[in-house]
């Protein structure tokens, strides 16, 4: 008995196999059956494309031919208008000739005639003044026209080479004339052989976090670039919130795309974080990398018990705490929970640490807010602790309140900034050197430098007290600050300390 399960068991096997591969075949049959289809539609259209082609060209070469008629036209026209007018300029001159010949010969019939000698001078008279010898015996004009001749040798040869358009090759990426700076990629590429039909290029890119070669399936789709008329493009105002870009072109024609390039890829350094979602102050409402000072924020409970009384902010997805992606860096900052930061310290945290290296954000605020600080901060800064109050903490602090003032905190020390405040702010830090740089995100201006020997890792750190602000990740340290910090890192040092 179990040998005749084995063998259902086996047949079914067998039974489920072919199964399979008679779905496989009816699949393939129909796919068959549907290129058919294609090839009938897409020949017809083809054909149809072609014989627009020819009729537009039957027609380019009607309108050459009836121009240069019309040309021949015209110069048989003018021609013939000259030599008619000097026709019958002759024929005039001719006739008066011939009788001016039958007068003196009537004359000298009668030269024993009393009146001879008058008739004679009146005849020698009309001779000196005849029309014949004011004459000129030259055609104004030439009966040749083979100025109007035409060659087609060349253009016949050109018309007998018509052929279907070749698929343009597939270019190559030289890496070593592409670029990544300032959070733009300038990429560029060069053809393997000449092709004079090519059009233009199309050029796609894609964010990953992969290296090497790109893989088949990727959850970002590839971005489209079209109409590249160079072998070289700029993008520009990218954010790098991955760690490296995929990037592929190809080379079309009037009518066909070429195969795409082998695909690279670069890395897209920069630094990358959120705001820490969960351990910020109770009236901070957190979207990702925006923060809105909330009057109506408060303990946990009391904000449950007020929604659940219908008076307080609705659990909308607005108002719910951000998603928050884990980053290599990111630790927990031991004291977990909205308490994180309580009192007056309205602060929020980045959620990735900087231990080294140069990095760069810029923040950008409501100008209406009546207070606003951003900097870095240790974790170990209290849960009461204001921004630049403490020596784990450095800003630049906004204040709109009553009075309004611009200064460089830290360690509970203030330094007035003399300059205008600009509404995006840019923050450098570099670690290893112990600088802390702020800038006018916009024209980067130096706002200050805070020389300092971090004596453990930092965070990015925010305040803002009614009022709201933007934060911008996934920036590459601009070319511009980089060499205004090695320019000014003396110069421009803190001198708090």
């Amino acid at each position: 008995m179990g040998d005749q399960g084995a063998g259902q068991e086996s047949l079914r096997k067998i039974i489920t196999t072919l199964a399979v591969k008679n779905e496989e075949i009816q699949n393939f049959i129909y796919s068959l059956k549907q290129m058919i289809q294609n090839v009938e539609a897409n020949s017809a259209r083809a054909q149809e494309d072609l014989e627009a082609e020819f009729q537009s060209l039957y027609a380019l070469l009607d309108e050459l031919k009836e121009d240069m008629v019309m040309k021949i036209k015209q110069e048989r026209a003018s021609r013939t208008y000259e030599l008619q007018a000097q026709l019958v300029a002759c024929s005039k001159a001719l006739e008066s000739s011939e009788e001016l010949l039958e007068a003196a010969n009537q004359a000298l019939g009668t030269a024993n005639h009393h009146d001879f000698s008058q008739a004679a001078k009146q005849i020698k008279d009309s001779v000196t003044m005849a029309p014949a010898f004011r004459l000129s015996l030259k055609a104004k004009v030439s009966d040749n026209m083979s100025h109007l001749m035409v060659d087609f040798a060349q253009e016949r040869r050109l018309l007998q080479a018509l052929a279907f358009l070749p698929v343009p090759s597939a270019p190559e990426i030289d890496l070593a004339e592409s670029l990544v700076a300032d959070n733009c990629v300038t990429l560029a590429w060069r053809m393997p052989d000449e092709d004079s039909k090519i059009d233009h290029y199309v050029l796609e890119y894609r964010r990953t976090n992969f290296e090497g070669p790109p893989r088949a399936k990727e959850d970002q789709p590839w971005m489209v670039v079209e109409g590249i008329k160079g072998t070289e493009y700029t993008l520009t105002g990218l954010k790098f919130d991955m760690k490296y870009m995929n990037f592929r072109v190809r080379a079309c024609n009037k009518a066909v795309a070429g195969e795409f390039s082998e695909p690279v890829t670069l890395e897209t350094k920069a630094f990358m974080f959120r705001l820490d979602a969960s351990t910020c102050h109770q009236n901070l409402r957190v979207e990702e990398l925006s923060v809105e000072w909330d009057a109506t924020g408060g303990k946990v409970q009391d904000v449950k018990a007020r929604e659940k009384d219908g008076k307080g902010r609705t659990a909308s997805p607005a108002n719910s705490p951000a998603r928050v992606v884990q980053s290599p860096k990111r630790m927990s900052l031991g004291r977990g929970g909205r308490d994180r930061f309580t009192a007056e310290s309205y602060t929020v945290l980045g959620d990735t640490l900087i231990d080294g290296d140069e990095h760069y954000w810029e923040v950008r605020y409501d100008r209406d807010s009546k207070a606003f600080g951003v900097g870095v901060a240790y974790r170990s800064l209290g849960k009461f602790d204001q921004l630049g109050k403490t020596s784990a903490s450095w800003c630049l602090h906004l204040n709109n309140w009553l009075q309004v003032s611009f200064s460089a905190k830290h360690n509970n020390k203030a330094k007035a900034l003399d300059v205008p405040v600009p509404d995006c702010i840019g923050v450098h830090c570099n670690f290893h050197e112990g600088f802390l740089s702020f800038y006018n995100a916009r024209t980067k201006q130096l706002l200050h430098t805070f020389k300092a020997k971090f004596s453990q890792p930092v965070l990015p750190a925010f305040m803002v007290w009614c009022g709201s602000f933007q934060v911008t990740s996934g920036l590459q340290v601009p070319s511009a600050v980089r060499c205004l910090q090695k320019r000014n890192s003396t110069a421009s040092s803190s001198s708090l300390p």
